[in-house]
């Protein structure tokens, strides 16, 4: 019998996990948990959303409580979800011993049959992880953009950025609009996150 814990914040999504497991006369369900650092027990497996959002818990912090259960739990092999895989969110995921590397859009059949391949020690990686790590979108600041997004990751302000880049203070502050405008971000610290996962910067 597989142990499988399941780490999703959100109620609905965590509840069809677990139903997709549940009908297996292999795998058992111990537990559904909103945080990771709330999985206990000893589970074969640890199915983990990467994209957490609760208490400010983005992939990296969630990487960062991946390690410290799996020194913890040293016998649970991780399972890590994303919709957001790029090569730099893949690379802190191996280094925090994550086994098996998924899209959010993978099958249920599929989803059950990697929970038992890595039970059984496997690394199992998404043909969609992969592409999605090393074919990313092409870059959409521009050489420009990029400096200004550099001097802001610096903790500079916009008056600074602009008496270094030799820019109008307005220019800045549009560029930066831009720049979050591209990136998705609500706010310049977002934009930073979100330009060094997809390597923009």
């Amino acid at each position: 019998m597989i142990g499988v814990v399941i780490v999703e914040e959100m109620g609905l999504l965590r509840s069809a996990l677990s139903a997709v497991l549940s009908r297996e006369s292999d795998v058992e369900v111990l537990g559904e948990v909103d945080s990771i650092e709330r999985v206990t027990g000893r589970p074969d497996v640890i199915v983990v959303d990467l994209d957490l959002t609760a208490g400010n818990e983005h992939a990296k912090d969630a990487l960062t409580a991946v390690a410290r259960v799996r020194v913890r739990l040293p016998g649970a092999a991780v399972l890590a979800m994303s919709a957001r895989w790029s090569a730099d969110l893949l690379l802190r995921a191996v280094e925090a011993e994550v086994l098996g590397f998924v899209s959010k859009d993978l099958s249920p059949d599929r989803f059950v049959r990697l929970v038992r391949l890595i039970a059984r020690g496997e690394r199992v990686i998404d043909p969609r992880v992969a592409a999605a790590a090393f074919n990313p979108p092409a870059n959409p600041l521009t050489e420009r953009e990029r400096d200004v997004l550099r001097a802001a990751a610096e903790g500079l302000p916009p008056k600074e950025i602009a008496t270094r880049l030799h820019l109008a203070h307005g220019t800045v502050r549009n560029r930066l609009s831009d720049i979050m405008r591209k990136t998705g971000a609500r706010n310049r610290l977002e934009a930073i996150q979100v330009a060094r996962e997809k390597g923009w910067l």
